[in-house]
C-alpha cells in the first residue's frame, strides 16, 4: 500500500500554503502562487487543476500543474514530421477535428515548468505517484482523449521513463533555444565584438533596418490602452507558428506585470505611432525567459521587426545581468544566428483508451521534429 497521499486542488487559491513553503517555490517563479494565479484568472477557457503529493511524514513531495484544454488535431500535428498516411491515421484516432487533452505542465511555456518536487523523495518515485494521480484524474474527466506530460530535459529522462510503465509513449519535441551570455559582456557592442563578421553584419543590419521603429517599455496602463492591438499582433504570430496548443489571453500580462514589476518585461515597437510589434520576457533567477511575441508580418521584411526583437532580447539579457536567455521553441535556425543552441526536450503522451493507445503507439514512435541548420556565429 502506498505511503503517499495525493491531494487535488481546483484552484491555486485552495492549495495549502505549506505546499509552496515546503517546495520553496519562491526560488522558481513558475511555481509561485502569483504566477499560477495570473494564468488561471485570465484564461477561463482552460480547466486548471493542481496535484500535490505528500509522503508518509506528511511532508510535501511534489506539486504538479494540470491543464485540461480543447484543441484542434491539425494544429497539434502540423509541427511533427511523419508521413501523410501516418498523420491521417493519428487524426482518425483523435476524432479528426477537436480533441480534449489533459496536460501535465504549462501549455503556454516551453520547459520543465509542470512538476516541482522535493529532493527528499526520489524523482522516479515522484513520477510514479504523479502518473497514478493523473490516471485517477483522467478516469473522472469526460470527455477526454489523451494525457500529455511536458517538457523534460535529457538529464531528467532516467526518472521520467517510469512513465513508460503507465502506457505513455516518449516523443521528441522542438528544443528550447538557449543563448549563454558571457559575464564580461556589459553592452550590446561587447556581444557584437565576438561575432564572426557575417553575423555582426546581420545584427547591425537588423538595427539599421528597424531604425524607424520607436520602442517603449509597457506598464499595466499601456496593456489596457493597447490590449486589442497586442492581441491581434500575438494572434499573427500564433497563426504563423509551427505549433500552438492554446491562445493566451493577454490579460495574463496585466497580472504578471502587477506581481513581478520590472522582472516582467513587455517592450513595444511603434511605426508612425502604430503598434507593430512587441516582445515579452520574464527574469527567473539567473535566466531571462522569452515568452510570447507579436508582430505585423506585412512590415516585418521592410522594417526587420523580428530580427530587431532577437537583438533586443540579447540587450535585455545583458542589462539584467543574467547568465542565459531561453528564446523558446520555433524559428530555431534564425535563433542560432544570434548564438542560440538547442536544449533537447521530450514529452510523454498516451490515448486515454488503453486499446486505442496500444494501436497508436507504433505511430508515436515514428514522430520526428523538424530539422534546422545550426549556425555558429561566435569567433
Amino acid at each position: 500500500m502506498s505511503s503517499f497521499v495525493t491531494s487535488l486542488y481546483p484552484s491555486v487559491d485552495l492549495i495549502d500554503p505549506v505546499v509552496f513553503k515546503e517546495l520553496d517555490t519562491d526560488k522558481n517563479v513558475y511555481f509561485s502562487k502569483p504566477f499560477l494565479k495570473a494564468f488561471e484568472l485570465s484564461n477561463p477557457q482552460i480547466e486548471f487543476k493542481y496535484i500535490s503529493i505528500s509522503d508518509a511524514q506528511k511532508n510535501t513531495a511534489a506539486l504538479a500543474l494540470v491543464q485540461v484544454i480543447n484543441l484542434s488535431v491539425e494544429g497539434t500535428l502540423k509541427n511533427i514530421k511523419v508521413a501523410s498516411l501516418v498523420q491521417k491515421f493519428l487524426s482518425l484516432f483523435f476524432c479528426n477535428e477537436h480533441i480534449k487533452i489533459m496536460f501535465c505542465g504549462n501549455v503556454f511555456l516551453s520547459g520543465e515548468h509542470g512538476i516541482r518536487s522535493s529532493d527528499r523523495v526520489s524523482k522516479s518515485e515522484i513520477m510514479n505517484q504523479i502518473a497514478t494521480a493523473l490516471d485517477a484524474l483522467a478516469a473522472n474527466t469526460k470527455p477526454l482523449h489523451a494525457v500529455f506530460i511536458k517538457d523534460f530535459k535529457e538529464t531528467s529522462l532516467k526518472n521520467t521513463r517510469e512513465l513508460l510503465n503507465f502506457g505513455y509513449s516518449e516523443i521528441k519535441v522542438e528544443p528550447n533555444m538557449i543563448v549563454q551570455l558571457d559575464p564580461q559582456w556589459k553592452t550590446f557592442e561587447d556581444y557584437k565584438n565576438i561575432l564572426k563578421s557575417k553575423y555582426r553584419v546581420k545584427a547591425n543590419k537588423a538595427d539599421s533596418t528597424s531604425s524607424d521603429l520607436e520602442t517603449r517599455l509597457f506598464t499595466e496602463h499601456d496593456f489596457e490602452t493597447y490590449k486589442d492591438e497586442l492581441q491581434a499582433l500575438y494572434q499573427n504570430t500564433i497563426t504563423n507558428a509551427s505549433f500552438n496548443a492554446q491562445v493566451l489571453n493577454l490579460n495574463t500580462y496585466i497580472h504578471l506585470r502587477a506581481s513581478f514589476k520590472d522582472d516582467f518585461i513587455v517592450k513595444a515597437y511603434f511605426l508612425e505611432n502604430k503598434l507593430v510589434g512587441f516582445l515579452t520576457a520574464l527574469v527567473n533567477k539567473n535566466a531571462l525567459d522569452a515568452h510570447f511575441i507579436g508582430l505585423d508580418y506585412e512590415l516585418n521584411k521592410s522594417h526587420a521587426i523580428y530580427p530587431r526583437i532577437l537583438n533586443d532580447y540579447i540587450r535585455i539579457g545583458i542589462q539584467k545581468q543574467v547568465t542565459s536567455i531561453n528564446l523558446g521553441r520555433t524559428a530555431s535556425e534564425i535563433k542560432t544566428t544570434i548564438g542560440a543552441n538547442p536544449l533537447e526536450l521530450s514529452c510523454y503522451i498516451k490515448h486515454k483508451n488503453p486499446f486505442l493507445n496500444s494501436l497508436i503507439k507504433p505511430f508515436f514512435r515514428r514522430i520526428k521534429i523538424k530539422e534546422f541548420k545550426q549556425h555558429s556565429p561566435f569567433k
